[in-house]
Protein backbone atom coordinates (compact mmCIF):
# COMPACT_ATOMS: atom_id res chain seq x y z
CA UNK A 1 0.00 0.00 0.00
CA UNK A 2 1.64 3.39 -0.74
CA UNK A 3 2.10 6.10 1.39
CA UNK A 4 -1.14 8.69 2.02
CA UNK A 5 -1.21 10.91 -1.08
CA UNK A 6 -1.40 14.09 1.21
CA UNK A 7 1.38 16.22 1.55
CA UNK A 8 0.43 17.61 4.50
CA UNK A 9 0.37 16.04 8.32
CA UNK A 10 -3.13 14.63 8.69
CA UNK A 11 -4.31 12.22 12.05
CA UNK A 12 -5.53 8.92 11.93
CA UNK A 13 -6.65 6.96 14.93
CA UNK A 14 -4.69 3.61 14.75
CA UNK A 15 -5.03 -0.04 16.80
CA UNK A 16 -2.20 -1.03 18.19
CA UNK A 17 -2.57 -3.95 20.20
CA UNK A 18 -5.69 -3.15 22.15
CA UNK A 19 -5.26 0.80 22.13
CA UNK A 20 -6.47 2.80 20.13
CA UNK A 21 -3.89 5.56 18.88
CA UNK A 22 -3.61 8.62 17.48
CA UNK A 23 -1.23 8.98 14.94
CA UNK A 24 0.30 12.18 13.04
CA UNK A 25 1.11 11.67 9.68
CA UNK A 26 4.12 14.06 8.61
CA UNK A 27 5.47 13.43 5.20
CA UNK A 28 8.43 15.17 4.33
CA UNK A 29 10.52 15.15 1.07
CA UNK A 30 13.69 16.12 3.91
CA UNK A 31 12.72 13.03 5.83
CA UNK A 32 15.54 9.97 4.32
CA UNK A 33 14.00 7.17 6.56
CA UNK A 34 10.57 6.92 8.83
CA UNK A 35 10.96 8.19 12.20
CA UNK A 36 8.69 7.83 15.00
CA UNK A 37 8.25 10.38 18.41
CA UNK A 38 5.87 10.85 20.83
CA UNK A 39 4.04 14.19 21.03
CA UNK A 40 3.80 14.90 24.88
CA UNK A 41 1.31 17.90 24.39
CA UNK A 42 -0.99 16.20 21.84
CA UNK A 43 -0.23 12.99 23.49
CA UNK A 44 -0.30 11.45 20.16
CA UNK A 45 2.00 9.45 17.84
CA UNK A 46 4.41 11.69 15.17
CA UNK A 47 4.88 9.45 12.20
CA UNK A 48 7.75 11.31 10.09
CA UNK A 49 8.52 9.68 6.83
CA UNK A 50 9.57 10.19 2.74
CA UNK A 51 6.21 10.89 0.57
CA UNK A 52 7.05 7.76 -1.18
CA UNK A 53 7.33 5.37 1.81
CA UNK A 54 5.20 2.39 1.81
CA UNK A 55 2.32 3.07 4.47
CA UNK A 56 1.82 -1.24 4.98
CA UNK A 57 5.47 -0.82 6.12
CA UNK A 58 4.89 2.15 8.64
CA UNK A 59 1.87 0.42 10.05
CA UNK A 60 4.13 -2.65 10.73
CA UNK A 61 7.20 -0.52 12.16
CA UNK A 62 4.05 0.73 14.69
CA UNK A 63 2.66 -2.50 15.50
CA UNK A 64 6.24 -3.80 16.06
CA UNK A 65 6.98 -1.25 18.44
CA UNK A 66 3.09 -1.35 20.17
CA UNK A 67 4.59 -1.81 23.77
CA UNK A 68 7.11 0.96 23.83
CA UNK A 69 4.41 3.20 22.16
CA UNK A 70 1.24 2.89 24.51
CA UNK A 71 3.52 2.52 27.53
CA UNK A 72 5.15 5.88 27.05
CA UNK A 73 1.63 7.37 26.55
CA UNK A 74 0.28 5.47 29.25
CA UNK A 75 3.17 7.26 31.31
CA UNK A 76 1.61 10.32 29.76
CA UNK A 77 -1.58 10.05 31.46
CA UNK A 78 0.20 10.47 35.01
CA UNK A 79 1.43 13.71 33.83
CA UNK A 80 1.40 16.68 36.25
CA UNK A 81 -2.44 18.44 36.30
CA UNK A 82 -3.07 22.27 37.00
CA UNK A 83 -5.80 21.58 39.15
CA UNK A 84 -7.04 22.26 43.11
CA UNK A 85 -5.43 19.83 45.16
CA UNK A 86 -3.13 18.58 42.90
CA UNK A 87 0.07 17.84 43.36
CA UNK A 88 2.88 19.30 41.13
CA UNK A 89 6.65 19.30 41.48
CA UNK A 90 8.13 22.71 41.30
CA UNK A 91 12.13 22.46 41.46
CA UNK A 92 11.58 18.66 41.95
CA UNK A 93 9.84 19.09 45.52
CA UNK A 94 5.97 17.88 45.55
CA UNK A 95 3.60 20.97 45.77
CA UNK A 96 0.17 20.89 46.28
CA UNK A 97 -2.04 23.08 44.66
CA UNK A 98 -4.72 25.03 47.05
CA UNK A 99 -7.92 27.07 45.52
CA UNK A 100 -8.71 30.08 47.67
CA UNK A 101 -11.27 31.69 44.87
CA UNK A 102 -12.03 34.91 46.83
CA UNK A 103 -8.34 35.66 47.13
CA UNK A 104 -6.28 37.65 45.30
CA UNK A 105 -2.77 37.94 44.39
CA UNK A 106 -2.52 35.12 41.15
CA UNK A 107 -0.48 32.19 42.95
CA UNK A 108 2.52 32.34 45.37
CA UNK A 109 4.14 29.67 47.20
CA UNK A 110 3.53 28.78 50.94
CA UNK A 111 6.14 26.50 51.68
CA UNK A 112 5.29 23.36 50.01
CA UNK A 113 2.05 24.68 48.78
CA UNK A 114 0.61 26.52 45.61
CA UNK A 115 -1.88 28.89 46.45
CA UNK A 116 -4.13 29.78 43.40
CA UNK A 117 -6.83 32.56 43.51
CA UNK A 118 -9.82 33.81 41.36
CA UNK A 119 -12.26 31.77 39.71
CA UNK A 120 -11.44 28.01 39.20
CA UNK A 121 -11.95 27.92 35.61
CA UNK A 122 -8.69 30.13 35.58
CA UNK A 123 -6.59 27.78 37.69
CA UNK A 124 -4.73 25.77 34.75
CA UNK A 125 -3.40 29.34 33.38
CA UNK A 126 -2.57 30.79 36.75
CA UNK A 127 -0.16 27.80 37.75
CA UNK A 128 1.51 27.85 34.06
CA UNK A 129 1.98 32.03 34.60
CA UNK A 130 2.99 31.12 38.02
CA UNK A 131 5.71 28.87 36.96
CA UNK A 132 6.65 30.60 34.09
CA UNK A 133 7.79 33.81 35.94
CA UNK A 134 9.05 30.93 38.32
CA UNK A 135 11.43 29.50 35.52
CA UNK A 136 12.79 33.31 34.39
CA UNK A 137 13.72 33.89 38.44
CA UNK A 138 15.04 29.93 39.24
CA UNK A 139 16.18 29.62 35.55
CA UNK A 140 18.15 32.60 34.74
CA UNK A 141 20.24 32.85 38.02
CA UNK A 142 21.03 29.04 37.70
CA UNK A 143 22.16 30.30 34.01
CA UNK A 144 24.13 33.19 35.31
CA UNK A 145 26.27 31.51 38.06
CA UNK A 146 27.54 28.90 35.60
CA UNK A 147 27.76 31.72 32.87
CA UNK A 148 30.57 33.13 35.23
CA UNK A 149 32.20 30.52 36.48
CA UNK A 150 32.58 28.35 33.13
CA UNK A 151 33.03 32.48 31.32
CA UNK A 152 30.48 30.82 28.81
CA UNK A 153 28.49 34.00 28.10
CA UNK A 154 25.07 34.10 26.40
CA UNK A 155 23.90 37.20 24.66
CA UNK A 156 20.23 36.49 25.50
CA UNK A 157 17.99 34.07 27.62
CA UNK A 158 14.87 33.42 26.28
CA UNK A 159 11.88 30.90 28.59
CA UNK A 160 9.70 29.44 26.30
CA UNK A 161 7.30 26.40 25.77
CA UNK A 162 8.28 23.99 23.45
CA UNK A 163 7.02 20.39 22.59
CA UNK A 164 9.95 18.59 22.51
CA UNK A 165 13.06 20.12 22.98
CA UNK A 166 13.93 21.23 26.90
CA UNK A 167 16.59 24.05 25.73
CA UNK A 168 18.55 25.20 22.12
CA UNK A 169 21.25 27.08 21.53
CA UNK A 170 21.71 29.62 18.53
CA UNK A 171 24.73 30.78 16.48
CA UNK A 172 24.03 34.28 17.99
CA UNK A 173 24.58 32.85 21.28
CA UNK A 174 20.97 33.18 22.68
CA UNK A 175 19.90 30.37 24.76
CA UNK A 176 16.32 29.27 24.98
CA UNK A 177 15.01 26.96 27.93
CA UNK A 178 11.71 25.57 28.56
CA UNK A 179 9.66 27.24 31.41
CA UNK A 180 8.67 23.56 32.15
CA UNK A 181 12.16 22.67 33.91
CA UNK A 182 11.47 24.81 36.54
CA UNK A 183 9.49 21.56 37.52
CA UNK A 184 12.52 19.48 37.45
CA UNK A 185 14.64 19.08 40.42
CA UNK A 186 18.30 21.36 40.52
CA UNK A 187 20.54 18.19 38.90
CA UNK A 188 18.57 17.81 35.67
CA UNK A 189 18.42 21.69 35.81
CA UNK A 190 21.80 21.95 36.12
CA UNK A 191 22.87 19.79 33.32
CA UNK A 192 20.65 21.43 30.54
CA UNK A 193 21.27 24.64 31.40
CA UNK A 194 25.45 23.16 31.42
CA UNK A 195 24.49 21.60 28.05
CA UNK A 196 23.18 25.35 26.38
CA UNK A 197 26.39 26.85 27.38
CA UNK A 198 28.64 24.30 26.18
CA UNK A 199 26.91 24.71 22.71
CA UNK A 200 28.35 28.35 22.93
CA UNK A 201 31.90 26.90 22.66
CA UNK A 202 31.02 23.41 20.41
CA UNK A 203 27.83 24.32 17.88
CA UNK A 204 27.48 20.62 17.48
CA UNK A 205 27.50 17.12 19.96
CA UNK A 206 31.63 16.44 19.06
CA UNK A 207 33.49 14.32 21.70
CA UNK A 208 35.23 17.96 22.75
CA UNK A 209 31.47 19.22 22.91
CA UNK A 210 30.70 16.55 25.74
CA UNK A 211 34.08 16.60 27.45
CA UNK A 212 33.16 20.19 28.07
CA UNK A 213 29.37 19.29 29.54
CA UNK A 214 30.97 17.05 31.68
CA UNK A 215 33.76 19.38 33.13
CA UNK A 216 30.40 22.04 33.31
CA UNK A 217 28.45 19.49 35.81
CA UNK A 218 28.31 16.49 37.47
CA UNK A 219 25.08 15.24 36.74
CA UNK A 220 24.66 14.26 33.06
CA UNK A 221 24.07 10.72 33.44
CA UNK A 222 21.89 11.06 36.33
CA UNK A 223 20.07 14.22 34.37
CA UNK A 224 19.60 11.74 31.11
CA UNK A 225 18.44 8.86 32.19
CA UNK A 226 15.65 10.86 34.84
CA UNK A 227 14.60 13.18 31.17
CA UNK A 228 14.33 9.68 29.35
CA UNK A 229 12.00 8.40 32.01
CA UNK A 230 10.09 11.44 33.46
CA UNK A 231 10.83 14.23 30.75
CA UNK A 232 7.83 13.66 28.66
CA UNK A 233 5.58 13.95 31.81
CA UNK A 234 6.59 17.30 31.99
CA UNK A 235 6.25 18.44 28.99
CA UNK A 236 2.64 17.26 28.62
CA UNK A 237 1.68 18.94 32.41
CA UNK A 238 -0.95 20.96 31.98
Amino acid sequence: MAAPRTTSTHTETVLLGNTAVPILWRPSSRARRLSVRIDPKRQAVIVSYPPAFPKQRALLFLQNQSHWITSRLTLLTQAPLFAPNSIIPICGIPHTIVHHPHARGGAWLENTTLVVTGEEDFIGRRVADFLKKHAHTILGQELRTLAQRSELHPSRLDIRDTSSRWGSCSSSGRIMLSWRLVMAAHPVQHYLIAHELAHLKHMNHSPAFWTLVDTLTPHRRQAEAWLKQHGNQLLSAR
